[in-house]
């Protein structure tokens, strides 16, 4: 995908390093992200990542879910960053592929994945704040 830099991001108030690892499928975990679809899918997830300022260090789609690993901003909550992607993939793809994906009553599920990903150990963070207090 684009780079796998996992140095820390700053701008004039912030460090930061925010990464997830989103997980999620069609409606009734349909095989439908194939062929045309998936890579309309693809192209979508990369413009809006693109737009919104978020990098995709991985993709892959599978035909009956897609797993993103994706670096966004401190103001970007899992949440958000699925709810976007989901929005902007199921009224293009619905549109544009009307005739195989209107069966379906939505095309993704309410549900998804969502992990934090870290460079460092929850034992590194104690460590850390212990550390601090001697200061």
């Amino acid at each position: 995908m684009i780079s796998t830099e996992t140095t820390y991001q700053r701008d004039e108030h912030r460090v930061h390093l925010i990464l997830y690892h989103l997980i999620w499928c069609p409606k009734r975990r349909k095989p439908i992200l194939t062929g045309n679809i998936k890579e309309r899918c693809e192209q979508l997830l990369q413009e809006t990542c693109e737009s919104k300022g978020w990098q995709i260090i991985e993709l892959a789609i599978e035909p009956d879910h897609i797993h993103l690993f994706v670096r966004v901003w401190t103001t970007d909550s899992a949440a958000d960053v699925v709810k976007e992607l989901k929005g902007v993939t199921s009224f293009a793809l619905r549109k544009e592929f009307a005739p195989i994906l209107k069966k379906l009553p939505s095309l993704w599920t309410r549900s998804y994945f969502a992990c934090t990903v870290g460079q460092v150990s929850a034992e590194g963070i104690k460590a850390y704040i212990e550390a601090q207090k001697g200061v």
